[in-house]
């Protein structure tokens, strides 16, 4: 892995945290607690401040960024960060799973227990109100998240990656 400081900035790391041997870490980030970086993920604080909370999983791929002196980004608790997705300088709130090739651009926020679908596209300053499911492009809601999607998708693939990541400590 490269962890590297830029800026004055050096990341700073939870304990029980995973990360892949080509992953990237650069500046001004904080990550909690059992988190995972997986394989070619980046995540680049150079340009501005990045708060990942505890039990995240940032998966192969995955590009963490924000822009310069306007917008930071900020990621919650429970979260799963999918293959290949772009997070760029918004708000991901608690318990939230991100698809795989989704893109979430600038000061949209994700609020908690909501679904961001495989390949969406959400743009500067999208909403997504807690509880929802937003697929598309430009990624719109299309339906509520109720138990079987709360238990099935956010909370089990979170809980497989802790699992995952133990495999490789």
């Amino acid at each position: 892995m490269l962890i590297k400081s830029v800026r004055g900035f050096t990341p700073k790391y939870g304990i029980d945290c995973f990360f892949a041997e080509n992953s990237t870490i650069i500046g001004e980030v904080i990550m909690g607690d059992n988190c995972s970086v997986w394989y070619q993920a980046v995540i680049r604080g150079d340009v501005n401040s990045i708060e990942i909370g505890n039990c995240v999983n940032i998966q192969d791929g995955a590009v963490i960024h924000g822009t310069y002196e306007q917008s930071g980004t900020k990621i919650g608790n429970h979260v799963s960060v999918g293959h290949n997705a772009i997070i760029h300088g918004c708000t991901i709130n608690d318990s939230v799973l991100v698809g795989m090739g989704s893109i979430i651009m600038d000061d949209s926020v994700i609020e908690s227990n909501s679904i961001i679908a495989a390949g969406s596209v959400l743009p500067k300053n999208t909403i997504v109100p807690k509880g929802s499911v937003f697929a598309g492009v430009p990624a719109k809601k299309i339906k509520e998240i109720d138990l079987g999607l709360k238990e099935g998708e956010i909370e089990r693939i979170a809980n497989n990656y802790l699992t995952y990541a133990s495999w490789f400590k």
